[in-house]
Order: C-alpha cells, then sequence, then structure tokens
C-alpha cells in the first residue's frame, strides 16, 4: 500500500473553506480513481498547517493518478495560499483500534534514520510501538510511513478527543524517545492536529 501527502500552510482564515473544498470536492474525484483506498485530512488551526493524505492501493495506481491529483491539489492551494510541498510514501504499518469520531485529533512525528534501516525502524514500530499505544487512553490507531530512498518515517496516532491526546504527551515522549534510541532516528518534528476528514480504507498492515 502507498500514500501521497500534500502539505499546505495555509492561511489560518482559509483552514475551514479549504476542509469543504476537500471534503465536497477533491474527495468525491480522488476516491473515484482506480485503486484508491481512501482520503483523510489533519489540521493545525494554529499554524495553519493541513495535511491531505490519500492512500493506495499500489505504487502504480498512485503515479497514474498524478495528473488529475495535480489539478485538484493546485485548486486547492489556490483557495488555500501558503507554501506546499507533496510527498509519497510506502505504507508500511497501519493498526486500528477503532474508527475516529467526530473531534478526533492526530499526533505527528517525523523521523529520518538511515535509509538502510527501514525495516529495522518498521519493527520496532510494530514490536515496541503499537503494544504501548494500545494501552493508552483514548488511542483510535496509528501508522507508521516510509520513504526507502531517504530514510524519512512518518508516524501518525490518532485519538479519540483533544483532551486524552493532551493527556497522552508524556507518555508518548518516553515512547518517541526509546524509539530514537533504539533505531538510530533522528527527530525532525512533532506536531498535534484536528482529524478534519478520516475516509481511509486501508486494511490492517502489521
Amino acid at each position: 500500500m502507498y500514500a501521497r501527502s500534500t502539505t499546505i500552510w495555509a492561511r489560518t482564515a482559509s483552514v475551514d473553506d479549504g476542509v469543504a473544498n476537500i471534503r465536497d470536492t477533491a474527495m468525491p474525484a480522488v476516491l473515484d480513481m482506480d485503486g484508491c483506498i481512501g482520503l483523510s485530512m489533519l489540521v493545525n488551526r494554529e499554524d495553519g498547517r493541513c495535511i491531505v493524505t490519500t492512500a493506495w492501493q499500489t505504487a502504480e495506481a498512485m503515479r497514474a493518478s498524478a495528473e488529475a491529483a495535480a489539478a485538484l491539489r493546485e485548486r486547492a492551494h489556490d483557495l488555500m495560499g501558503g507554501d506546499m510541498t507533496v510527498d509519497e510514501w510506502e505504507i508500511a504499518v497501519l493498526h486500528r483500534d477503532h474508527r475516529a469520531g467526530d473531534g478526533a485529533c492526530a499526533r505527528v512525528t517525523w523521523l529520518r534514520v538511515d535509509p538502510g534501516q527501514i525495516d529495522r525502524m518498521t519493527g520496532v514500530f510494530t514490536d515496541t510501538v503499537l503494544p504501548s499505544l494500545e494501552s493508552f487512553e483514548g488511542f483510535c490507531s496509528a501508522s507508521l510511513l516510509t520513504d526507502r530512498s531517504s530514510g524519512r518515517c512518518v508516524g501518525s496516532v490518532a485519538y479519540d478527543s483533544v483532551d486524552a491526546m493532551r493527556r497522552s504527551r508524556e507518555r508518548a515522549d518516553e515512547v518517541r524517545a526509546g524509539v530514537i534510541r533504539e533505531s538510530g532516528a533522528e527527530r525532525l518534528d512533532v506536531s498535534e492536529f484536528e482529524l478534519a476528514i478520516a475516509h481511509l480504507r486501508v486494511p490492517e498492515l502489521v
């Protein structure tokens, strides 16, 4: 399974319009594309960072969608403004305790390892991180996206509510520190988001 993520540093006043555009225009179009298995959107209303991720059954399906997806992406960018980056990933791990409902949030961690250590990172996430997360209050799901060429990894953990996510911060910091020690990873960024759209049909990948 594969994923394409588009990050837009939007004008904060345009975030709601951007969510509506993705939900009402982009998502129906993307879900009609061959091989698409879902879309999600994360929003940070404080800094305007919005991350739209589409999931695909194969790398070929993701590549075939590139032109049509680019047109939708430019439309959203014109509406929301700000800088934009696009990344493509392999979905290395996905574990879902239950589906996220209204008010769900997510904490996202960006890491980088030596590209030759991607499989090791995947093993650490599966064997160490997931068992810890399952005991967290309000835990919904977790995923790990990887880029074998650069060694970058993105771990995302969804919670039922903002309160549950906030209460998990100290324990999450401890788990993250352990992962960095065990995998030799470099921490790039950590941020918390509202899960504005959650429409993923990615099967369990553990």
